[in-house]
């Protein structure tokens, strides 16, 4: 089996990080990816995608990335169901994020910074989440 998602966007909102009662960290924010062809109105669509971070690396993307930057994750899609309040079934699709690279720059009063974002906030690349992870695109 094979459940793995590659995306590319900027972020619709700002990371929200939270601690489960056992204290570890999770960050939830949603990517806006454009899809590749116009619509009948010539016009691109975009796909707002929910995103899920895990432990270290939900408090980096919690502390370096905002609304509006841009990011390239690595993943998993996941279907969660409950039941609501209301007694009503409801499910979410979301993506987990394994592993995450800044791709621009922050911004520093309406100019670009001149460092790579990663570098310019000496924040080491993110990390995957589990330590046996392998990256599929990776150089050998």
């Amino acid at each position: 089996m094979l459940n793995r998602i590659v995306l590319i966007g900027r972020l619709a909102t700002d990371p929200e990080l939270k601690y489960t009662p056992s204290g570890t960290a999770v960050t939830t924010f949603v990517l806006a990816v454009d899809r590749n062809r116009a619509n009948a109105q010539g016009e691109r669509e975009t796909d707002f995608i929910r995103i899920v971070t895990w432990q270290k690396l939900a408090e980096t993307v919690a502390n370096y990335l905002t609304k509006g930057r841009l990011a390239a994750i690595d993943g998993r899609l996941q279907i969660r169901t409950w039941v609501a309040q209301d007694g009503g079934k409801r499910s979410i699709a979301e993506v987990v994020a394994e592993n995450l690279r800044f791709l621009d720059r922050p911004k520093e009063h309406g100019e670009a910074a001149q460092q790579p974002a990663d570098e310019a906030a000496g924040v080491p690349e993110a990390a995957p989440m589990a330590p046996d992870f392998e990256d599929p695109f990776a150089e050998e």
